[in-house]
């Protein structure tokens, strides 16, 4: 099974890039940033997510992020699962901040209790047969709608929506092209590339 290490976002100005995310979220090892010049536009077919504990941990690094650049998709709020918002940091990546808790219990901090790549794909049967079948097993699953898979030990959570749901759920219009500018880091014995284009790349990758 492969074991993913960090997402790696690829970007044209990568040590900024690398500025805002260490300032904002300060995820270390578990994001890489590397340089490269690939067009790209509209949506990317990917949403990076930070699950935290209460409100206020939402509310700290939306906060951080947009006072660094970045610009609110969604604002924060509460719903009926729970708080968060959504913001595009300005390499273009998309990130929601959220948590299942409505109220907070306890100072605010900058801790994150999960980081998970939520995968907008094509055909939700389809890639997830492809990853069952390189060894991942699904912990979640809600029909062609939704799948989180088991990645323990991983660093980050792997899931997946339908392309259309996970713009919906951004407050983005589905539609793209170009480059994703993303790709995974894992230990493995290969290279592979899913069905909707997402390069897993064997050992850590630098800028």
């Amino acid at each position: 099974m492969p074991v993913i290490e960090s997402v790696i976002l690829e970007s044209p100005e990568p040590e900024a890039t690398e500025a805002f995310y260490s300032a904002a979220f300060g995820l270390g090892d578990k994001l890489r940033i590397r340089a490269t010049e690939a067009p790209t536009t509209g949506f990317r077919g990917y949403v990076l997510s930070l699950v935290v504990s209460q409100p206020g941990t939402v509310d700290l690094l939306t906060g951080a992020a947009l006072e660094r650049g970045a610009t609110s998709l969604k604002p924060a709020r509460k719903s009926f699962w729970g708080y968060g918002g959504i913001v595009r940091a300005p390499d273009g990546a998309i990130w929601k901040i959220a948590t299942s808790a409505k109220k907070d219990t306890a100072p605010a901090t900058r801790e994150i209790d999960a980081f998970v790549l939520l995968l907008g794909v094509d055909d939700v049967k389809t890639t997830k047969q492809f990853y069952t079948d390189r060894g991942l097993t699904v912990a979640k699953s809600f029909g062609s709608k939704y799948v989180e898979f088991d990645t323990t030990p991983s660093l980050v959570k792997l899931a997946m929506y339908t392309r259309r749901a996970a713009a919906k759920d951004a407050g983005i219009d589905p539609e793209g092209t170009g480059s994703r500018r993303i790709a995974i880091s894992a230990a493995g014995d290969q290279n592979f590339t899913d069905p909707d284009g997402l390069a897993w790349q064997v050992g850590h990758v630098r800028a």
